[in-house]
């Protein structure tokens, strides 16, 4: 038998010990197990240069391997790991990686002030951990998860942890994780704009839409990256039936804002309404500075007026890959929900566009803070009325510009490699976002 044990001892990575006895695990490379409590404790196991936990049938299970690496503070490192599971029900949830910031005692550190908040009174919180974020797996199931992160100022430990937890009778085996000093994140700076106009005294669709045109240039004088116009622009005013303004996409409305956004080099969204067959929508288009429709949403969430008028809602929120970024878009209705930001979110959206013809302005700053998402808002109400603005929101839901009159363009430029920290030991609360919020019916990811 102690033959057996020896020779099994000498395929483990490196000089690995394991004693049987205190089921005690450590290896040389620096990762060992941790677990909350003996009682939810999952089994740990050596597999192949892989880390792995088991969890049996017991509720609540939680355990993760660990190591600490040596950091500078003020200086950024690049992590890196890569995970297999089996039976894991919502990866997102039961798998995640933390990065805590400690200094030579093994002390949680103080985070910095983000910039914002330098000049302010008052003790700082302290750095929360960072969650590094998934991939999608690869041909052999392995996910890889990544992330760059700076060191708080006062940190010299980074404690790197791979967990499983609260997924009964499931088991994942994690790649031992690298964090090693990297160059700080390129800026990814945009100018976001959006108009303040609602057309009058037009008689057809296209009279509507030819009235953006100074809105547009006036924008690309600016040097707006992204440019935000209102919903169904080819309805409002005119007195006609949405399916007497309906067109496909792509169409004369389409073609005329693609031409534009082509002259000006400026992504463009815009609000319409779209036939598609016997059905109509009211829909969001994004069209590309080199005069192609990158994408068109269709509204999900539709009041009475719309649902009256024959429309039909879409069934998904797609998000856009751009030179900018990633772009989602809503319409108007679907901000009195919070589950259509979300999705967009979940679908990676840095920037939701938002042509709105009226909505409660408290539910635009909502819809920006609880996802972390910038949003711009276009909108048919003037400014007395207290209602919708014509705005930016940044990640804390203030408005970064918004617009004191009609006929006006208003511009926010952002940076979108500035991660942002709230008080109160929330962190990013973006990556938080991800790990921590509820597990919702048949979800998956």
């Amino acid at each position: 038998m102690r033959i057996i044990i020896l020779a099994f001892l000498m395929l483990l990575p490196c000089t690995a010990s394991l004693s049987l006895g205190a089921q005690k695990l450590t290896t040389m490379s620096g990762w060992q197990p941790g677990w909350p409590r003996n009682e939810i404790k999952p089994a740990f196991h050596f597999n192949r240069g892989s880390l792995g936990i088991v969890s049996d049938k017991r509720e609540g299970q939680h355990g993760w391997w660990q190591r600490s690496f040596d950091v500078v503070g003020g200086r950024h490192y690049a992590f890196e790991s890569a995970r297999k599971d089996k039976a894991v029900a919502v990866p997102r949830h039961s798998l995640p990686v933390r990065i805590l910031w400690q200094d030579a005692g093994g002390n949680a550190v103080l985070s910095d002030p983000p910039a914002h908040l330098a000049g302010e009174k008052g003790s700082l919180p302290r750095a929360e951990p960072d969650y590094p974020a998934d991939a999608d797996a690869d041909v052999n199931g392995w996910t890889r998860v990544f992330g760059v992160y700076r060191a708080p100022s006062k940190a010299t430990k980074a404690i790197v942890e791979l967990h499983l937890r609260w997924s009964p009778n499931s088991s994942v085996e994690w790649r031992p994780a690298t964090l090693v000093e990297t160059a700080p994140p390129q800026p990814r700076i945009v100018r976001l704009a959006s108009v303040h106009f609602t057309p009058r005294g037009g008689k057809t669709p296209m009279d509507n839409c030819r009235m953006y045109e100074p809105f547009i240039a006036d924008a690309a004088s600016k040097r707006a990256d992204l440019v935000v116009l209102g919903e169904t622009i080819t309805y409002v005013g005119l007195g006609k039936k949405f399916t007497e303004v309906a067109e496909p996409m792509p169409g004369p409305s389409t073609e005329y804002f693609c031409a534009l956004a082509k002259k000006h080099k400026i992504h463009i969204v815009v609000g319409l309404v779209e036939r598609d067959g016997s059905l109509l929508y009211n829909v969001a288009v994004l069209i590309g500075p080199d005069g192609r429709i990158i994408g068109v949403y269709r509204k999900v969430c539709l009041p009475r007026g719309e649902v009256d008028g024959g429309l039909t809602p879409g069934r998904s929120f797609p998000v856009f890959e751009t030179k900018l970024g990633k772009i989602g878009m809503m319409v108007c209705y679907d901000g009195f929900f919070p589950e259509p930001a979300r999705e967009l979110t979940k679908g990676g959206a840095e920037i939701i566009a938002w042509p709105v013809w009226g909505c409660n302005p408290l539910l635009a700053g909502a819809r920006a803070c609880e996802n972390h998402v910038y949003l711009v808002s276009s909108t048919f109400t003037d400014i007395s009325a207290n209602w919708t603005q014509t705005a930016i929101y940044g990640h804390d839901g203030k408005t970064l510009a918004k617009a004191e009159k009609w006929g006006s363009v208003v511009i926010a430029e952002i940076d979108l490699s500035q991660r942002h920290f709230w008080r109160n030991n929330l962190g990013d609360f973006r990556a938080e976002n991800l790990r921590s919020r509820p597990v919702i019916g048949g979800e998956k990811k």
